[in-house]
């Protein structure tokens, strides 16, 4: 079984920076994606950004040019560097990835890391 932890999380002044970190554990074979999403209170869970083993990425509009993911493939890690965060960033975000494992294919969700954005 695939696990995923995030740690980083917290409470920032608007401006500010953030570092999200997901590191992925289990009989991982391969890993296909790993990404970020988010969900504030009362909406949607939304793409922030995912990136695939190929390192094609894909950011929401609303986070491009000031969040940036990067991975270490060696520790199944995932990071989420946030800049310039905005009020209307704060959310739980979640990390998430799909590959396989020695049970097959997996598609699985971490429990979540709460980001706070306020003054």
């Amino acid at each position: 079984q695939v696990q995923l932890v995030e740690s980083g999380g917290g409470l920032v002044q608007p401006g500010g920076s953030l570092r999200l970190s997901c590191v992925a554990s289990g009989s991982i074979y391969r890993i296909h994606a790993m990404g970020w999403f988010r969900q504030a209170p009362g909406k949607e869970r939304e793409l922030v950004v995912v990136i695939t083993s190929g390192d094609t990425t894909n950011y929401a509009d609303s986070v491009q040019g000031r969040f940036t993911i990067s991975r270490d493939n060696a520790k199944n890690t995932v990071y989420l560097q946030m800049h310039s965060l905005k009020p209307e960033d704060t959310a739980v975000y979640f990390c998430y990835s799909a590959g396989i494992s020695a049970a097959g294919s997996y598609d699985t969700w971490g429990q979540g890391t709460q980001v706070t954005v306020s003054s």
